[in-house]
């Protein structure tokens, strides 16, 4: 048994620990394919995160467990978020999961891998490892991507206990990985041809508190922009209550760094706020935005939000669509208010209606199109930097350093030559949609 089927679900974060078990998987042995058909294992990473996420990791281990049996896959196994969350209702509830291994335990893939292959069966490898990736393993990583962009995680855990978050109980304390070995795999990855890196953790803006008793991600990202062959450096995922002066220069002054930052704010209302644990308020959100536009009046904000948390009335949503029709961010994402087990939100009194949170988060998709479709018609007749992202429907497409992969829009533009993927090109803006940009090569 050597062929390995893996299914990498949720964030970006997730992927990350996806490619180190991949690599261990590779370094130990196993050959990993991309056809369930052939495979003799299985191996789903989950998420656990919020309803929608559980459900779908459950739909996936059904599915996957079908073949075992009408086709060749004799094992699967179960990993991540949803086994640190719900270990024994997989293993009650589920007899085709042969394994699970928590979130802190990707180390042992192959191991627990190795013991199914020599029957047995029924493994719980599940621990309390505070564990983080490490520079030994990261040099095995294996990059499941287009190759010319990574996702560089820089913590594990939380720090914050927002009420209506469950990734501190499933994934500890915040952990910052260690400045050396973030730059060894930085390094690493640009030798495989890396030209953009994306900061991700849970809260980037924390990196280094707990080693070096203050925020080090201005640092981090000023030893990362030393790397000869990276070219971009991204930051997803900072708090805009940790986010540092010092950031914000090192942001504004280092060219290789994207005038681009997501700031997850959840929510503007001030009573709204504090229910959800955050120390923010609309006002310090705003001074903050304020800031960051005088330092740099080109940079791209991403927000997400969350309608429907549990008091939000008539008065609090219009106080945070207000919020979002003055600030006008570049991109955003709403989510509906997730009721999780085990969170102080969750016995909150007042939860709004589904129907409610539903009509809430559409509005706000609506008035965030309108700002977007402004903000990109703009952007018409301007030449932009693009990074090739390969080709949809026969035009080309590519991202500027306002767009991060995945997550907001696109630039479309036609060639006459192939251009490769990677590739960083010109691109002079001719059109736009309500989230995509159109052009032609200058």
């Amino acid at each position: 048994m050597r062929k390995i089927f893996f299914i990498s679900l949720g964030c970006d974060k997730n992927l990350v620990d996806s490619e180190v078990m991949i690599g261990i998987l590779e370094r130990n042995g196993f050959e990993i394919t991309y056809d369930e058909h052939c495979a003799d294992a299985a191996i789903i990473n989950t998420c656990g995160f919020i309803a929608d996420a559980v459900k779908e990791s459950i739909e996936n281990i059904a599915e996957t467990g079908l073949l075992k049996e009408n086709g060749k896959l004799k094992a699967l196994i179960v990993t991540g978020c949803l086994v640190s969350r719900y270990k024994e209702e997989i293993l009650k509830e589920m007899p085709e999961v042969d394994a699970v291994v928590g979130a802190g335990d990707y180390d042992k893939i192959a191991d627990v891998l190795s013991e199914i292959i020599n029957g047995k069966k029924r493994i719980a490898q599940i621990t309390q490892n505070s564990n983080i990736i490490t520079g030994a393993v990261a040099e095995n990583r294996t990059l499941t991507g287009a190759g010319y962009f990574a996702y560089l995680k820089i913590a594990e855990g939380c720090g914050n206990r927002c009420s209506y978050c469950t990734i501190w109980q499933i994934r500890g304390s915040y952990r910052s990985r260690d400045m050396k070995s973030l730059i060894s795999e930085a390094e690493i990855l640009a030798g495989k041809g890396v030209r953009e890196l994306i900061l991700v953790a849970q809260d980037t803006a924390l990196y280094g508190t707990d080693l070096y008793g203050e925020s080090r991600l201005h640092e981090l990202i000023r030893r990362l922009s030393e790397i000869d062959g990276i070219k971009w450096i991204r930051v997803l995922y900072a708090y805009p209550e940790h986010i540092t002066d010092n950031l914000i220069e090192e942001m504004a002054q280092n060219s290789k760094v994207c005038h681009y930052i997501d700031i997850p704010i959840q929510h503007a209302d001030n009573n709204i706020l504090s229910a959800m644990g955050r120390s923010s308020t609309a006002k310090n959100l705003e001074l903050l935005i304020t800031k960051l536009r005088q330092s740099m009046p080109d940079i791209a904000l991403r927000t997400t939000l969350i309608a429907g948390f549990p008091g939000e009335g008539e008065e609090e949503f219009l106080n945070l669509k207000s919020f979002v029709e003055r600030i006008r961010f570049d991109s955003l994402g709403v989510f509906e208010y997730s009721k999780e087990d085990g969170t102080k939100a969750a016995k909150m009194k007042n939860q709004v209606r589904k129907a409610d949170k539903k009509k809430r988060r559409d509005l706000l998709m609506k008035t965030q199109k309108e700002i977007s479709r402004g903000k990109l018609s703009q952007m018409v007749g301007q030449t932009l930097e693009v990074i090739t992202d390969g080709k949809i429907e026969g035009s080309y497409c590519g991202r500027s350093y306002a767009q991060c992969y995945g997550i907001d829009g696109m630039i479309f533009f036609d060639a006459d030559y192939e251009i490769i993927s990677g590739e960083f090109v010109n691109v002079k803006i001719t059109g736009c949609g309500d989230y995509d940009l159109y052009g032609e090569l200058v």
